[in-house]
């Protein structure tokens, strides 16, 4: 008999992951509430460390619902991403990952309960994960799950509801602790090969051939994958220690939307359905709008011929279809090498290791940079000019000679290609420490960790704004254009840029405006921590009416996180046209001490009424170097009136400290999208009182230039004065596990989440609107008019939307889970079923305090963002046989979610097409089957999403990671998943 199944039958009874036969467990992922235990003797159980407690306890039971996700379940999915793994649980959320590319960070991240990434707390065996990169936003310092190899996880342990009285910061929305395998002695390979295949026969495809453009069609097989680990080790000294090591290598093949009929174009709505629409960035003819010198504006066109011909420009035939060019899976190389290290060196002392390494790098690649809508200057003797070019730019105005015109210029650099994110990551952790048992039930556990990730990027294809306009001004020499830049000897380099005819882009002048940027960074954190624990029921400390004592914990920590970006000139002074605004470097460090103590007092155990009554309480206290402390604290019950059924009840008060990021990046100029400025155009939309508000001067009124491609300044950035959130968290639940049922289980758990002081900004659209509307100084304070009052066309006309504390979000649902295993009749062996759901009660958000609420709650949309959906759920059925061969079928469910626009509530409603009311309900079936032979060998193989549903679709996808008109993080995107996996061991 191997050793779970003797800790599966010791504790069958008690066991609240009830577990009837352990062979059933293979292709099974289920909620449990605490660590499997390890085994010290035939019929005994060592205490275990439950997650979301630091007190051993001699059961496997806890108050707050851990769902559990096994080794099995990471080979049955075929699973090489982790975020794919986790974004499988209903109580996750869809964030970064592979199948993002606009705007990617290149890393991995996990959202519970959509609360976003940098409330979920991740650890590796108990243990905090270093922050995953110093570029991107903030949110991008939330730990990178590329770190971890998956095929070295025993099981991944999700705590939700918050958890930083146990934990410390971020554990707000819950907490994902990744177990690796330890204690492994032999030598195993396990290699993987997965693959993509779809059938293109979608009807919006009609959409793309009707604009001219390349449509895919018939059968698609690609996204190749390739995923191998080698683990060895060891036993040390006849059991007195191991030493286990690994090395992986994966490698993912790219996949374009231009390989997909419902993303080979960017969707837009009509009143008769989808549209094949774009960007008004357009080319190669360009999007043209001449301007007057007092910049109103006149008749946009576009070149039309190769000898400078033009005609009005019209969005309906001229709008850049940018999807083909994206991504709709990252092409990625990572490489992972490790080592898991223990040794009793004494009785009392078991010293122990951990060292990660990883080296991540993929690319993100987007539609062509080029010249987005701004106004350039152009001299009217420009030689490369048409007649009909010099009439519409400056003859209208009188313009002669060196005069220079304005223009507003749209044009994508299609010659040059897609714009190409190279981004890499790197990491090493490092963790030792000692622990062991002072006395009968007196723990200690001491250690300290170090990790760094180390960031460089490198931004391929995109233009220099500044070259740009150096190359616009062209003039004769002797027959021959040449930038006046060369004439005057600013630029001897410049090449002119001949976008006024078709074809007239040279290479030369390609290489001359085509501009990488370039940033390195790291981020560190350190970690020092002593825990102490004790049963104190050894000691005579327990009640009468209960069989276990007073368990308590206390402890201290001491913890420092770092960053340090450094960006190149291109970055930081927003030379590069396709960023929407510079990139500034990022440098700052913060320490916290802190300070922690639980206990858990059982109160009646195996009295008539009361199988179990205990409860438990924790607190933190939070001494930070920014000059903020924090207390966090938690306390929970449970009650099993009889052995068959256990209510639990818990509450938290859950802090989330400033990261990093937050508090040190730096203030620049970024891009907001808004229709229109209300205070532009020769008749705006407010009256010259409101836009007297913003900034807005008589003169000004009816002479202010709207930007057409929708994009305005933002001032964005860190803040040094941000306070940290706080979290209320409540938790109720039931769990029955009926003894004349064996092998089932049911569960049903109530949650509850009330965040405040969110860290985030004030929507710059609500800071222009709330101006205009009341004239309130906390928001027209925010408005800072520009040129000729413009919002847009430089940078010191902008909407202040830095780092604050404002808002609050509620959300709460019920999570349930069902477990039934039983054994066949005969020699049929064995069945288990699984089904977990959660159903979402609301989400409610307030961006701003006291300017009203909204639900998202079973919507998604410009404003939701990713899909809310009312209840999800994945149910299995697992089949072992009595020859080494395991079958499954997974259920995927997903409800339908509305449009946020198409709802009656007042801060969501907007007009919307109504092919975007809704995207419907979606059901996944997996299959999968392992066999074992030969006790060494095993081959597994399965199909995710067999039946090649094709994902629901929307124009209405540009937040919230939405990529290919869906969510390719919520929605399988790319049709069939098959793999195939070989395994041996010795």
């Amino acid at each position: 008999m191997s050793s779970h199944q003797s800790i599966a039958r010791a504790v069958r009874r008690t066991l609240l992951l009830a577990a009837a036969a352990p062979a059933l467990a293979p292709l099974f992922a289920s909620t449990a509430y605490a660590q499997a235990p390890p085994q010290s003797g035939e019929g005994t159980i060592e205490e275990v460390v439950v997650t979301g407690s630091r007190i051993p306890q001699p059961n496997v039971e806890g108050v707050s619902p851990v769902a559990v996700i096994s080794s099995e379940e990471v080979s049955v999915r075929g699973i090489t991403r982790v975020e794919d793994l986790v974004n499988n649980m209903p109580q996750a959320f869809a964030d970064q990952g592979g199948n993002i590319s606009n705007g990617s960070t290149g890393t991995a991240t996990v959202n519970l309960r959509n609360l976003g990434s940098t409330r979920t707390l991740v650890l590796v065996n108990g243990r905090r994960l270093p922050p995953g990169t110093p570029g991107g936003t903030s949110a991008a310092v939330a730990p990178d799950l590329n770190q971890i190899p998956s095929s070295l996880i025993e099981r991944v342990e999700v705590l939700t509801g918050g958890a930083s009285a146990i934990y410390g910061s971020d554990a707000v929305a819950g907490v994902v602790n990744f177990i690796m395998k330890r204690d492994f002695e032999g030598i195993a390979l396990d290699t993987q090969y997965s693959f993509f295949q779809h059938h293109n026969d979608n009807g919006v495809n009609d959409l793309v051939a009707g604009r001219g453009f390349a449509t895919p069609s018939g059968n698609e097989s690609d996204g190749g994958a390739v995923d191998a680990t080698l683990t060895m080790g060891t036993g040390i000294a006849d059991g007195k220690g191991n030493a286990t090591v690994y090395l992986g290598y994966r490698r993912i093949d790219p996949v374009l939307q231009s390989e997909r009929d419902y993303s080979a174009c960017a969707l837009g709505a009509s009143a008769a359905g989808f549209t094949c629409s774009g960007s008004p960035t357009t080319g190669p003819g360009g999007n043209l709008q001449p301007y007057s010198p007092s910049l109103t504006p006149s008749t946009a066109f576009t070149v039309a011929g190769p000898n400078g011909q033009i005609r009005p420009y019209s969005a309906a035939t001229d709008a850049f279809n940018f999807g083909p060019y994206n991504y709709y899976q990252r092409p990625d190389r990572r490489y992972v090498l490790g080592a898991f290290a223990h040794y009793d060196v004494a009785p009392q002392a078991q010293v122990y290791a951990e060292l990660m390494f990883h080296d991540d790098r993929t690319v993100a690649q987007i539609a062509p940079s080029g010249i987005f809508p701004q106004i350039y200057n152009v001299n009217c003797n420009n030689p490369l000019l048409s007649g009909a070019q010099q009439q519409a730019l400056c003859g209208q105005y009188g313009l002669t000679g060196n005069a220079l015109a304005n223009v507003s210029i749209g044009r994508r650099n299609v010659e040059g290609g897609g714009r190409a994110d190279d981004l890499r990551h790197t990491s090493y952790r490092g963790v030792v420490g000692v622990k062991g048992e002072i006395a009968k039930g007196l723990n200690y556990d001491v250690f300290g960790q170090y990790g760094t990730v180390l960031f460089a990027e490198t931004y391929n294809n995109d233009f220099s704004i500044t070259r740009t306009q150096r190359a616009l001004n062209v003039v004769n020499v002797g027959g021959v254009p040449t930038c006046a830049s060369v004439v005057d000897g600013t630029d001897p380099n410049c090449v002119p840029y001949n976008l006024w005819s078709l074809g007239g882009v040279t290479p030369d002048a390609l290489n001359y405006l085509q501009t990488p940027g370039f940033q390195r960074g790291d981020t560190q954190q350190s970690v020092m921590g002593a825990t102490l624990s004790a049963n104190l029921g050894e000691y005579g400390i327990q009640l009468p009416t209960a069989n276990e004592g007073l368990g308590v914990a206390v402890g201290a920590e001491y913890r420092q996180e770092s960053i340090s970006l450094r960006t190149d000139q291109a970055f930081t002074t927003g030379d590069l046209a396709g960023q929407g605004g510079p990139t500034i470097g990022v440098n700052g460090s913060y320490n916290v001490k802190e300070y922690f103590a639980e206990f858990r007092l059982p109160l009646l155990q195996d009295r008539p009424g009361a199988s179990t009554l205990g409860i438990n309480g924790s607190y933190r206290y939070s001494d930070y170097s920014t000059g903020v402390s924090t207390n966090s604290f938690g306390a929970g019950i449970e009650y099993a009136p009889v052995a068959d059924v256990r209510l639990r009840g818990s509450f938290q008060r859950a802090v989330r400290a400033p990261n990093i990021r937050e508090l040190f990046a730096a203030q620049a100029v970024q891009l907001f999208d808004l229709d229109e400025d209300p205070c532009s155009g020769a008749t705006p939309v407010a009256t010259l009182a409101q836009c007297q508000r913003t900034g807005v001067t008589p003169a000004q009124y009816g002479n202010i230039v709207n930007n057409t491609a929708g994009q305005f300044n933002t001032l964005a950035g860190g803040n040094l004065n941000l306070k940290p959130e706080k979290a209320n968290t409540y938790s109720y639940g039931v769990v029955f596990t009926p003894q004349m049922l064996d092998g089932f289980t049911a569960s049903f758990d109530f949650f509850r989440i009330n965040l405040k002081d969110q860290v985030g900004t004030v929507p710059p659209t609500v800071s222009l609107s709330q101006c205009l509307a009341t004239g309130d100084a906390t928001f027209c304070d925010n408005v800072q008019r520009g040129q000729a009052g413009t919002l847009w066309f430089d940078p010191n006309g902008y909407v202040v939307g830095a780092n604050t504390n404002t808002g609050t979000t509620r959300t709460s649902g019920v999570d349930t889970e069902l477990n039934y295993r039983f054994d066949l009749p005969g020699e049929a062996g064995g069945l288990a079923v699984n089904v977990v759901g959660t159903w979402l009660k609301n989400f409610v958000s307030e961006p701003v305090t006291g300017l009203g609420t909204y639900d998202c709650k079973g919507l998604f949309g410009p404003t939701c963002g990713t899909p809310l959906p009312k209840w999800r759920h994945k149910a299995r059925i697992s089949w072992t046989t009595p020859i080494d061969l395991d079958v499954s079928l997974t259920w995927r469910h997903v409800t339908k979610v509305g449009l946020d626009l198409a709802t009656d509530q007042e801060l969501l409603a907007g007009t919307f097409r109504d092919v975007d009311r809704e995207m419907r309900a979606q059901d996944y079936f997996d299959v999968a089957a392992s066999y074992t032979f030969r006790k060494a060998f095993g081959v597994r193989v399965g199909v995710n999403n067999v039946l090649d549903r094709d994902p629901p679709l929307s124009s209405q996808v540009g937040s919230g990671f939405g990529n290919g008109n869906t969510y390719p993080q919520v929605y399988d995107a790319l049709g069939r998943y098959a793999f195939v996996a070989l395994s041996a061991s010795f």
